[in-house]
């Protein structure tokens, strides 16, 4: 008797190398606004801008396009960060009182951010030759002098001390103690409480030996720091919040936290002041809440700017997050919707100049960043070209639309300008304008919808790194709510004291959570989309590019179709407004279709060329011809157990106890089942299997993966009505002649397909003529353990998926192969199944949960393009799990192509809200103001490449590798320290050789690939699938020993000595904490 042993086919050499030129994973931007800032910077000679956040990130922004990213590797909070002027380098302190360096360096024409430096003050200092005890070091303020080669540190105990910025080391014998300050003061002043910590310090502009410092007690002094002597002492008594000197050093002005400010002159002689030149309270007479922060700048056309925030009346504006800006009698109160973090004005810095002559005034929020033009008359704000809020409402659903046509962008970005309240020609200019954005023009504009909770679809630009808001779409306008009451009170209270004006667009606030959209869908060819909500309601859109006036026509669809035994306990529907109405240039309603009972819409999709939109609710699924305003048909899903279906997501009734009670019939029922299947096992076929498993080989036969035993679902769950998927397709379903068809998928694994009678268009492009449509059940399938359906497209003979309505009929695509069989691929949560048509034969399929484990969560085909080739390229199934990881598989062979871990699996609402795109990437949310964006594709990406014009020292180009000095040895989070490979301009890797015995580099095949998460991100753990040892660098270079001089003229090291200085040289650099490039 013969033995056969089945082996599985091993992996294809040149399958893999193609897999290499179409997939790679890569985290490359993140888009919106970071999450929880904590500290703001601006460099007026590059003219760039740092944000730093609570979770340690440091963001640097310039134009548009130009953006750097860094993590700290303390998980502390940024407080403070400055810039080193026109250097390049930024100075960062964070809440444990460690201060960190930052470069821009440049690598092959492209520039990232490193960190170079990082000094911890010890906790507790004293000082040389006091007998005094030690004062507390935890630091309060930074202030760069000397053009910021030095930086003087004031502390919580009232001691300022002062550090070599290029080195970051403590400089000896120049600290200044609370008690040499004291000696300076009258008696009267000396006694009493001590001079608290030190609040602000203020340098000259033109005289950088002097020191203006701020006590939290009052006390103001003017330190000589070549003298070593006070010359100035300003003798207040109210608790200092901030100060600012006046460009000519004659004027100071002191902040207070009773809610006043006061200006003092510092021409008085040299004797103490007393009494400031001008005390004011703003806001008074009553308590005010404390100025935080204050700027005086004066101009050349008279009179100055003084801009302050805080110092609100406490009784009835104490919640408000305002700004003042005061100019002669012009008093300007912005009033803003979230807490104010810091402002800075862009303004003249040269020394030089006479005047500051402020430009603009930027203001970061904890939501948002806010920039008035302080040039034009009423300070309007300049539109940001990024940062915009993503958050202004909460985002409930997003969709990506690839390939825009030109003429479509043109029209939604006419549409957003006339929104502007200025005109594009006259609208003031972005004054964050440093580096050069180096990425080239796109070759496709790319378009991202999200959706909000206040009934606004926005549109942004995401053809780049910078996404820029384009358009928005509001829906509120149709239906009629509470929000004309709040604005009449709004209006009304305008002219009171203080004079409010609302800045800013973050608002969190929805009149009416009905509004929220759940989907949203975009022809690009005819440019009309629909918009479908929470109570029911599904909008269809056209864009027009003038205002017009008319009525919307209303229909209902009924999804109950009269079934007894359910009453609808949610929310009731939103009422329309009847009438014209007027609507302004962009996307206008055209039709609304109710749904009956008014649920949230799960699913939507549009087919401009029928004229057809389908719908589906946890109720059922409808279609309505918009052409016609008819509905065409309407189908209940709902199973007899399916009550929670009829409470609605707003609704409180949902019963505890049948929960509890359902969930545990599920076990009982699994464990029944598990009992009869193992008592009905034959002993003897269990003995066979047994010493079959022991005969059989391991090192002779591959095993396949163990499949996970997958229990099926019950068919009375609750929900299991909800419809998850609804598609349109031009193909085969009953007979041998194509024609369009409707499917939809539900929660419970059913697949219903649809023929439909759609009559044809007249000659021309004209409309069809007024004969309804007709829909007819074709097919119905369910699959075998009741998993919810996913998503549901139709492949041609070519196993293609089908075009997008009018690409193929306007030479836009490729025709489908009508000629072959074509086949329909049903996702589910657990897997993935292909059958022919018009048939529904099983073809092949792939199961995703009995293999790995996880359940699908979101599912797209996409293209793949070959780096190696341009001609060629693939269609592939990208898939999303619970678990965070993407997995790729081919289509429709259903084979695995690439598998990578992507989001963490606990960020639930990350792994909801991912979109994928049609070339291969996606974005998610990693927190409710950004967007991640990642390539799935090795040719597709989207990345940050720019470059900034820097000049500083060349004496301290070197201190990136004083780094190992650094009393922090430890990589960020406990990760090994890697060294990325610079990255070139095109955003590959660069093959990194070795340069001679004397600056060894580690080759690119030794880099393992690494994925870095997001430095907002819960987790920012850096994620590494291997690393580089000592023991890798050795097997490598032994291998190397004797070959022959790559082609580019650099050999590498072949004698023993060599290798060995290599890995002296490796030893060191691990004992050093790393730069981490982030791009």
């Amino acid at each position: 008797m013969m033995k056969f042993r089945f082996r599985r086919q091993g992996a294809d050499p040149q399958r893999e190398k193609l897999k290499q030129e179409l997939f790679a994973f890569n985290k490359t931007v993140e888009h919106g606004f970071p999450n929880q800032p904590s500290a703001l910077a601006f460099d007026p000679e590059l003219r760039i801008m740092a944000i730093g956040t609570r979770s340690g990130a440091v963001k640097i922004y310039g134009a548009p396009g130009v953006e750097f990213t860094g993590l700290h590797r303390e998980m502390a909070t940024v407080t403070q960060m400055h810039f080193l002027p026109g250097q390049g380098r930024l100075l960062t302190l964070l809440d444990d009182s460690s201060l960190h360096l930052w470069e821009i360096v440049h690598h092959n024409g492209c520039a990232h951010l490193e960190e170079a430096l990082s000094f911890q003050l010890p906790s507790r200092l004293g000082f040389d030759g006091a007998s005094g005890p030690p004062t507390l070091a935890h630091v309060t303020v930074v202030l760069l002098v000397a053009a910021g080669n030095m930086a003087a540190l004031g502390t919580e105990g009232g001691s300022v001390f002062f550090l070599d910025v290029p080195t970051l080391m403590l400089i000896e014998g120049q600290t200044l103690g609370p008690d040499e300050v004291l000696r300076s003061l009258p008696d009267d002043y000396r006694c009493g409480k001590a001079l608290g910590p030190v609040e602000a310090l203020q340098g000259h502009l033109r005289d950088p030996t002097k020191i203006l410092i701020g006590y939290s007690r009052g006390l103001l002094v003017i330190w000589n720091q070549a003298a070593q002597c006070a010359d100035r002492v300003f003798l207040g008594n109210q608790q200092l919040e901030s100060l600012c000197w006046e460009r000519s050093g004659s004027t100071l002005v002191s902040s207070h936290s009773d809610g006043s400010y006061a200006v003092w002159s510092a021409d008085a002689g040299s004797s103490p002041v007393v009494q400031p030149a001008v005390a004011t309270m703003p806001y008074g007479p009553f308590p005010c809440k404390a100025i935080n922060k204050i700027l005086w700048r004066n101009c050349e056309s008279g009179g100055h700017f003084i801009i302050f925030s805080g110092g609100m009346p406490r009784a009835s504006y104490g919640d408000r997050h305002c700004v003042s800006v005061l100019r002669a009698d012009t008093l300007v109160t912005l009033d803003f919707t979230s807490r104010i973090i810091d402002f800075f004005t862009v303004h003249s810095t040269r020394p030089e100049d006479e005047f500051d002559e402020p430009q603009a005034l930027a203001v970061l929020l904890e939501e948002e960043l806010v920039v008035l033009d302080l040039q034009m008359p009423g300070w309007p704000v300049v539109p940001a070209p990024y940062l915009a809020p993503l958050h202004s409402s909460a985002i409930t659903c997003s969709a990506h639309v690839a390939n825009v046509p030109a003429k479509l962008w043109a029209r939604i970005v006419s549409a957003g300008e006339q929104q502007s309240p200025q005109p594009a020609s006259s609208a003031p200019s972005w004054p964050i304008t440093g580096g050069r954005n180096l990425a080239q023009e796109p070759s496709q504009r790319g378009l991202l919808l999200t959706g909000h909770e206040d009934g606004t679809v926005r549109f942004w630009d995401a053809s780049g790194v910078a996404l820029r808001p384009l358009y928005k779409l509001s829906t509120a306008g149709l239906f009629q709510t509470d929000c004309e009451h709040a604005d009449s009170l709004a209006q009304a209270t305008e002219d009171d004291w203080p004079p409010f004006r609302k800045v800013g667009c973050f608002d969190p606030y929805s009149d009416d959570p009905r509004l929220g959209v759940q989907k949203v869908a975009l022809c690009k060819y005819t440019a009309q989309m629909v918009v479908a909500g929470t109570a029911g309601q599904v909008l269809v859109l056209e864009l027009s590019d003038v205002p017009s006036e008319q009525a919307v026509s209303v229909a209902s669809v009924d999804l109950l179709q009269d079934r007894e035994g359910f009453t609808w306990k949610g929310h009731e529907r939103l009422s329309p407004r009847t009438g014209p109405l007027p609507w302004p240039a962009g996307f206008q309603p055209r039709a609304l279709v109710q749904c009956l009972p008014p649920a949230a819409v799960t699913a939507v999709t549009l087919h401009t060329e029928w004229g057809l939109v389908a719908f589906g609710t946890s109720h059922g699924f409808g279609l309505f011809d918009y052409q016609r305003r008819s509905p065409v048909l309407a189908r209940c899903t709902l199973h007899p157990n399916d009550s929670l279906a009829m409470e609605g997501p707003l609704s409180r009734v949902k019963s505890l106890k049948k929960s509890l009670r359902q969930s545990f019939r599920r076990i009982r029922k699994s464990r029944v089942s598990g009992k009869k299947r193992a008592a009905n096992t034959n002993s003897k076929l269990q003995e066979a299997n047994a010493q079959l498993a022991e005969q059989a080989c391991p090192h002779d036969v591959e095993m396949t993966p163990v499949q996970r035993r997958i229990e099926p679902r019950s068919a009375d769950d609750s929900l299991s009505g909800v419809v998850r998927c609804l598609y349109f397709a031009d193909t085969f379903l009953r007979d041998a002649h194509h024609g369009p068809t409707m499917w939809a998928g539900t929660n419970s694994g059913s697949v219903f397909a649809y023929a439909l009678e759609v009559p044809a268009a007249g000659p021309g492009g004209e409309k069809r003529p007024e004969r309804a449509v007709e829909a007819v059940l074709g097919k119905e399938v369910q699959l075998m353990h009741r998993a919810p359906v996913v998503a549901v497209a139709v492949l041609d003979g070519r196993g293609r998926p089908l075009p997008e309505p009018y690409e193929a009929s306007q030479d836009l695509a490729q025709a489908p192969d009508m000629q072959g069989g074509h086949a329909v691929l049903i996702a589910s949560e657990e897997q993935f199944k292909v059958f022919t048509l018009p048939k529904v034969s099983a073809k092949t399929k792939f199961k995703l949960t009995a293999h790995e484990g996880c359940r699908v969560r979101k599912v797209a085909l996409a293209t793949f393009a070959s780096v190696a080739c341009e001609d060629y390229a693939e269609t592939c199934l990208a898939c999303l799990t619970n678990l965070g990881d993407v997995h790729i598989f081919s289509v429709p062979g259903l084979r695995p192509q690439a598998h990578y871990s992507c989001i963490r699996k606990e960020d639930i609402s990350g792994i909801a809200s991912c979109v994928f795109t049609r070339h291969g990437q996606g974005f998610y949310l990693i927190s409710p103001s950004e967007f991640e964006r990642f390539s799935l594709s090795a040719r597709n990406i989207t990345e940050p490449l720019c470059s900034l014009d820097i000049s500083w020292p060349r004496a301290a180009a070197h201190s990136s590798y004083r780094l190992q000095e650094s009393p922090k040895l430890s990589p960020a989070n406990g990760t090994p320290g890697i060294v990325l490979a610079p990255q070139s301009c095109a955003g590959s890797p660069n093959p990194v050789r070795s340069k001679g015995a004397d600056t060894p580099e580690l080759p690119e095949a030794t880099l393992s690939p690494m994925s870095i998460d997001s430095a907002t991100s819960a987790d920012t753990t850096l994620d590494t699938t291997g690393d580089v040892t000592v023991e890798d660098v050795k097997d490598f270079l032994g291998s190397r020993e004797g070959l022959a001089p790559e082609p580019d003229g650099v050999p590498f090291p072949s004698s023993a000595e060599e290798t060995e200085k290599n890995l002296r040289n490796l030893v060191e650099d691990e004992a050093r904490a790393c730069a981490i490039l982030i791009k």
